[in-house]
């Protein structure tokens, strides 16, 4: 079992990447390797909605920046860990660029893949920022792993970061959960429980 962990921040090894890291030794402690990716400092380019994704689960655009890396690592992955700065109560612009067409070009493809949050704050707006990173997984019909708190460290540094006693345990936790429920749904495979989805969705609009 492998679980991926992005950072998303433009710090390559700041403090999204410490409190990642501590999530990782909670992974690789329960018996779950773990690659860590950055998503770079380059510009990444939003989604057009061009549609062109819709046959390929691939971004036309991803020649270009690491969306195309992302979604072959996240396919080849059984859980993710998403990380961020807070940014204006947010997520950095970046990784919500790549987010967005990561998701609107594969989500289909992770579905069934737990998935987690895990953002750094200076002081405020972590809470949003987690229900941003969230909402892509509950989309996606991926399970989101908790932890024993909101899974947050705050911190303007990595040195910061890394005395947030709680904020780290809470990271542990989170790898250490994802562990059990990757174990879980392994151990629910071999046992032959498959997921139970819908065949024919259907699809409304609110002005028909």
């Amino acid at each position: 079992m492998k679980a991926l962990l992005i950072v998303g921040s433009p710090h390559e090894k700041n403090s999204t990447y410490t409190a990642l890291s501590k999530a990782a030794s909670g992974l690789e402690d329960n018996g779950v390797e773990t690659q860590t990716i950055w998503i770079g400092d380059d510009p990444i380019k939003p989604c057009t909605a061009c549609g062109s994704c819709a046959k390929t689960q691939r971004c036309i655009f991803g020649d270009d920046d690491v969306v195309n890396e992302l979604i072959d690592l996240i396919q080849r992955s059984d859980g993710l860990i998403i990380g961020s700065p807070v940014f204006y109560a947010g997520i950095n612009g970046s990784l919500k660029a790549a987010l967005d067409r990561v998701f609107f070009a594969a989500s289909s493809s992770f579905a069934f893949k737990p998935g987690a949050s895990l953002v750094c704050a200076r002081r405020g707006g972590s809470t949003s920022a987690l229900d941003q990173i969230n909402k892509y997984f509950l989309i996606s019909q991926m399970p989101v792993v908790s932890s024993m708190y909101w899974p947050m460290a705050f911190g303007q540094n990595p040195e910061q970061v890394a005395q947030d006693l709680e904020g780290m345990d809470v990271a542990y936790q989170l790898g250490a959960n994802m562990a059990w429920l990757l174990k879980s749904l392994e151990a629910g495979r071999q046992q032959g429980i498959k997921p139970s989805v819908i065949a024919n969705r259907n699809w409304t609009n609110f002005i028909r």
